[in-house]
């Protein structure tokens, strides 16, 4: 018998001892219990600031801090809100003082700089085309008469 044969014949015979020594045993097991994270579904109520904090800092908007209902500045919701009436005020006068009453029940063209806008009334309501003139589109509104 050669040096490998005498290791091999070892090597089975410590592998089959070591089975029949260990054996089948008792299979342990114990009971698997669910427990969720968000306090909302019944996880821990001190999960609730970290997760609040995560969320915000995975918030694309207004810089990570996401829109809080209780950090909105009534001052700035004003000031926001007075610039949009004066500036939507401005633009309805612009548009008086160049086109006068608009009658959209007339059939009529308006010529911008870049762009084209034909009114044309039909019967099922308005259609407004807006041509870009460096582009070549063309862009066509139907306002339905109700």
């Amino acid at each position: 018998m050669t040096f490998y044969t005498r290791l091999l014949g070892t090597l089975f015979a410590s592998v089959l001892l070591g089975l029949c020594l260990g054996g089948p045993s008792a299979a342990q097991a114990q009971e698997f219990v669910y427990q969720p994270i968000n306090p909302v579904f019944g996880g821990s109520p001190g999960n609730t600031q970290y997760l609040l904090n995560t969320a915000n800092n995975q918030n694309p908007f207004e810089g990570g801090g996401g829109f809080d209902r209780f950090r909105d500045d009534p001052l700035q919701n004003f000031e926001d809100r007075l610039q949009r009436q004066v500036l939507n005020q401005l633009s309805r006068e612009v548009i008086q003082n160049r086109f006068g009453d608009i009658d959209l029940t007339q059939e009529g063209s308006f010529d911008f700089e870049r762009f084209t806008v034909d009114v044309t009334p039909g019967p099922s309501g308005i259609n407004i085309r807006v041509f870009n003139k460096q582009s070549g589109e063309s862009t066509t509104v139907e306002v339905p008469r109700f």
